[in-house]
């Protein structure tokens, strides 16, 4: 069973054809960081005029890749929510006119379920029930995930998701978009140890706050001249700073997830979004996983940020469920996972 996916939820266009849910036969992305670069942040309105001149030639190109017309596919998925809706539209629109016209079946997938079966990708999935950690530049939630379709939110943050505050601090630290990237490498130079940062654990819950440490990093930028670490003495610098501030997002991202695994008594955790890519929270995880006797499953680098193979993934199991969606889909900005 081919499916085609296509997800435009954010800054990415991209399509895929998968076989069965879970084997990847094409998967292209067009990415637009150069684009929103120099803003210091994804523009919507330039988000979404990209999408219209690259979608279809992504989603050609994705089937010459992997060698299939429209007549081999079974159905087509599309993401249609949460994310930017001018992008989201665009996704949409596409997807339903080539319905339409090629007499495919089409089924809308939440992004965050996307994300959630991803992990179903690089080789074979969790058993059901299992826990899931989404944790991406515009969500920071914990599920229960007890089969396909049935998700019960644990957990989500109360202000920043932890990839925005990335991005946030380091655009207080001069280092550009994206900010998970550079800030993962630089803290590999840091000493974490060097400066305390916050740890938001908000113990009476399982939700996440970023928005205090994101001001914490401020005050201490205010306070002290942003300087690489090999000056004056070597300490205290850019790169301690970077490793200051992942080792308060990580540190926190594990604890909540150990909670989670005690309260919820499931011992199958999948890791999943932009921030899963981030060698250090993979690290933290796996070991956490190793101590407690708990099976992590998280996907390669490719699969944690925005891709259509992991709406393709999700949308085979709509399929094999029956579920349709209309010429009348519409894409939702706020799309809860319910």
């Amino acid at each position: 069973m081919l499916i085609l996916g296509i997800d435009t939820s954010c800054d990415d266009t991209s399509a895929s054809v998968v076989e069965d849910g879970t084997v990847i036969i094409s998967n292209i992305i067009s990415s637009q960081t150069e684009i929103h670069k120099k803003y210091g942040g994804i523009v919507p309105e330039l988000a979404s005029r990209r999408h219209i001149e690259m979608i279809w030639p992504v989603v050609d190109e994705a089937l010459k890749t992997a060698g299939a017309a429209f007549t081999d596919l079974s159905c087509l998925a599309v993401c249609n929510g949460p994310g930017l809706i001018g992008s989201l539209l665009v996704g949409c629109s596409f997807a339903k006119a080539l319905c339409y016209s090629k007499e495919i079946p089409l089924v809308a997938v939440n992004h965050l379920e996307g994300h959630i079966f991803s992990s179903f990708l690089d080789n074979p999935g969790p058993a059901f029930p299992f826990l899931a950690l989404i944790v991406s530049g515009g969500h920071t939630s914990l599920y229960r995930v007890d089969a396909f379709g049935q998700y019960k939110e644990l957990g989500r943050t109360r202000d920043d998701a932890a990839g925005e505050a990335y991005d946030k601090v380091s655009k207080l630290l001069g280092l550009g978009y994206p900010g998970g990237p550079v800030i993962d490498r630089l803290a590999g130079e840091g000493n974490p140890g060097e400066i305390v940062f916050p740890r938001a654990y908000l113990p009476e819950s399982l939700d996440f706050s970023f928005s205090g440490l994101k001001t914490a990093v401020l005050n201490f930028v205010k306070s002290n001249p942003l300087r690489p670490n090999r000056e004056k003495g070597g300490k205290g610098g850019v790169e301690d700073i970077a490793a200051a501030f992942q080792a308060s997002v990580v540190d926190v991202l594990v604890r909540k997830t150990e909670w989670t695994i005690k309260k919820e008594g499931i011992r199958r955790v999948v890791l999943s979004g932009g921030v899963a890519a981030n060698s250090a929270l993979r690290k933290r995880m796996k070991e956490m996983g190793d101590k407690r006797e708990v099976e992590i499953y998280m996907p390669s680098l490719s699969l944690c940020t925005d891709n259509a193979a992991m709406i393709a993934a999700a949308g085979y199991h709509h399929f094999k469920s029956g579920h349709r969606a209309g010429n009348g889909l519409n894409p939702v900005a706020y799309l809860p996972l319910s």
